[in-house]
């Protein structure tokens, strides 16, 4: 059957968002390969497009926030638009880790990189499990406290990672503690293994990057400062995963504002008023559609039931993949219709 359709790019501008109605931070959570990405440099984009300087990053260590966004994201945050203040960055987890408390031994390394891990070649050098993921919410504190930015759109690790970020401050006060309690039962011997005054800075250095996340987790849980957004797709793997994310986060005390249904296989202009037709999913006369139809439909039912209560948006299934500002000014009228 022949459709006549309206080119994606010529979509009305009256329809994309200039602004977005969200909070300073916004972060997309959710398991990998969902399009938390996709859903962040939409977001970003309508954030910037009404004058408000924000900055996107990327925290996921297999990073795509460049291919998406079609241009060069640096690790540092950059501005990427000449037109909008719409800045970028993808953390680099190893430039991460040369800084900081988590930073490799050596000679002007961190004293307490010995006690982190090692190999045979180095066994008091290394880092602990886990450190790449912390280093990586070293410079997102960073990145979040700076006043270039009114505005900071996350996209995160896969659910694991997030939630192992959540779990620092614990799991901090329980190295600490350990160190501690080490230094004591060695007493003279750590002095000369560790260098006495470095290890205690370094002690030190792990304290207030503990205390640091706290803060951001008591940032998490003021939604007058925070939209956490989950994202999954209608699938019942994602839509269980999705459940357990949001439980976890509750056992957290972080609300979530926001579910995103990504790739949802229905008309685009049932989802948001683009205003034009854009090629949408044959029920009619293609019955694999149809049959992913009818099992999306049971995944949505189901997620309308587990997530009553939260912003609850769907983004349709494109046939293109969203890459470069057209589809993304898209997604963005859909996430803020």
């Amino acid at each position: 059957m022949n459709l006549e359709v309206e080119a994606v790019e010529d979509v009305d501008d009256d329809v994309v968002p200039a602004g977005i109605d969200a909070p300073e931070y916004v972060l997309y959570g959710g398991k990998g390969g969902v399009g938390k990405t996709t859903m962040a440099a939409a977001t970003a984009l309508a954030s910037a497009r009404d004058g408000t300087a924000t900055l996107v990053v990327s925290t996921d260590p297999a990073h795509s926030l460049s291919d998406t966004l079609d241009t060069d994201v640096p690790s540092d945050p950059a501005q990427i638009r000449d037109d909008i203040p719409l800045y970028a960055a993808e953390i680099d987890p190893e430039e991460a880790l040369a800084e900081g408390p988590f930073a490799g031994g050596g000679e002007d390394g961190n004293p307490l990189a010995g006690l982190l891990g090692g190999d045979a070649a180095n066994p008091l050098g290394g880092s602990m499990p886990g450190s790449d993921e912390a280093a990586a919410m070293r410079l997102l504190l960073e990145y979040m406290d700076d006043p270039r930015f009114e505005r900071v759109v996350v996209d995160t690790a896969p659910t694991g990672h997030t939630l192992r970020l959540l779990e620092l401050p614990e799991m901090l006060d329980s190295m600490v503690g350990k160190l501690l309690s080490l230094r004591e039962r060695m007493s003279g011997m750590m002095e000369g293994l560790l260098g006495g005054a470095d290890e205690e800075e370094g002690i030190d250095s792990l304290r207030e990057f503990s205390e640091r996340i706290e803060q951001f987790r008591t940032v998490l849980r003021d939604p007058a400062k925070t939209d956490f957004r989950v994202v999954l797709v209608p699938e019942e793997l994602s839509v269980r995963e999705s459940e357990r994310l949001l439980d976890r986060l509750g056992q957290f005390g972080v609300p979530v504002g926001t579910v995103v249904v990504n790739r949802v296989m229905q008309d685009p202009g049932e989802v948001a008023d683009l205003g034009e037709d854009i090629v949408s999913p044959n029920h009619t006369d293609c019955e694999f559609c149809e049959r992913r139809w009818q099992v999306q439909r049971g995944a949505l039912d189901r997620s309308q039931e587990l997530f009553m209560g939260h912003d609850v948006r769907r983004v349709p299934l494109f046939a293109e993949e969203v890459q470069g500002e057209r589809l993304l000014r898209i997604v963005a009228a859909c996430l803020e219709e």
